[in-house]
């Protein structure tokens, strides 16, 4: 068949304007995280109660089974004994994490710093932290898997934190590290106090402040991986068993995923090269594994952004001086 000369003529019109081309928008990065939970049942637990512990633990697990987001809560077995009469509660409390799919790991039993006490004394706290937790497990048919350094104090000597590293992995641990670290536990007794005084509008002021940080330490993070690697290994996030968690868990997996993350297992993220290359840091503090890291290559890293200025002014004014904590009943 022929064209007619008008449709001839229209075509070779069209064809010679130029194509316009659309702004191309840039797919986020393909990234991996983790989600682990420390301090559980909850961090300020010598101030709630069993049933605000139980509630705090259902919103915040509640989430992550509705988001299908595998996650680690470490225990203070210790923190189960803080008020006579609720431990019942509490060791519930825990088993709705494993209820919910999700898994438990060790985090001694008083919170106990390895740069804070002696070896024997650190391993006494390890191996008395288990017991709850190992019972909890084998009644879902788990096993204890994994152990959180708390503070993440690793040892103030080379020696030492290679004697602690033996001791855990004769007892069958692996220990989770971590490279991403947005403080929560900071943020949230100033979101407690809020909530307390029922002040919504520096709740969410607060709330705010808190993701802007994560952010700012995700992006921070990001960028000292590549430097150390080239690539972004999988990430491991510490966050904390808290109200501000419970109620805004949610919308810190909301941006991580516009990060480009989708989450995975700790046991997978643990077979990444990463995990594996040599970490001899030791010190009085204990920083991040990519700082660690970069320690350990002799680097020391600049730039992490600071705990926000207003927080800090807030902290000052909103909290009561530090006390002494309620001792653990054995």
């Amino acid at each position: 068949m022929h064209r007619s000369p008008k449709i001839l003529a229209f075509s070779l019109l069209f064809c010679a304007i130029p194509a316009v081309s659309l702004p191309q928008v840039a797919a986020p990065p393909d990234r991996q995280v983790v989600v682990t939970v420390d301090d559980l049942p909850v961090g300020a637990a010598q101030f709630m109660s069993g049933q605000e512990i139980t509630d705090m633990t259902t919103r915040l697990v509640a989430t992550l089974k509705a988001q299908q987001v595998p996650a680690v809560g470490f225990v203070n077995e210790g923190k189960l004994y803080l008020r006579p009469g609720e431990v019942d509660a509490r060791i519930a409390a825990l088993s709705q994490w494993l209820d919910a799919g999700l898994e438990l790991g060790n985090h001694t039993f008083g919170h106990t710093g390895l740069n804070r006490v002696s070896l024997k004394d650190w391993e006494e706290d390890v191996v008395r932290g288990e017991t709850v937790t190992r019972l909890l497990l084998a009644q879902h048919k788990m096993k204890l898997r994994f152990f959180r350094h708390p503070y993440l104090d690793v040892g103030r000597d080379l020696q030492t934190r290679r004697d602690a590293e033996a001791f855990l992995t004769s007892r069958g641990y692996h220990i989770a590290p971590v490279t991403l670290d947005p403080w929560d536990w900071a943020f949230a007794p100033l979101y407690d106090e809020a909530r307390k005084r029922g002040d919504a509008a520096l709740q969410q002021k607060i709330t705010a402040s808190f993701l802007a940080h994560c952010a700012d330490m995700f992006a921070y993070d990001e960028k000292l991986s590549r430097e150390l690697f080239g690539y972004e290994p999988p990430q491991i996030l510490l966050l904390h068993g808290s109200n501000l968690e419970a109620e805004h868990i949610g919308e810190v997996l909301d941006l991580l995923r516009k990060r480009g993350y989708h989450f995975v297992r700790l046991d997978s993220a643990l077979t990444d090269f990463a995990y594996s290359t040599p970490n001899d840091f030791f010190g009085e503090e204990g920083p991040g594994w990519l700082e660690q890291w970069a320690v350990t290559r002799g680097r020391i890293p600049q730039g992490e952004p600071p705990f926000p200025l207003e927080m800090q002014k807030l902290r000052q004014t909103l909290l009561p001086p530090p006390s002494a904590p309620a001792p653990a009943v054995p």
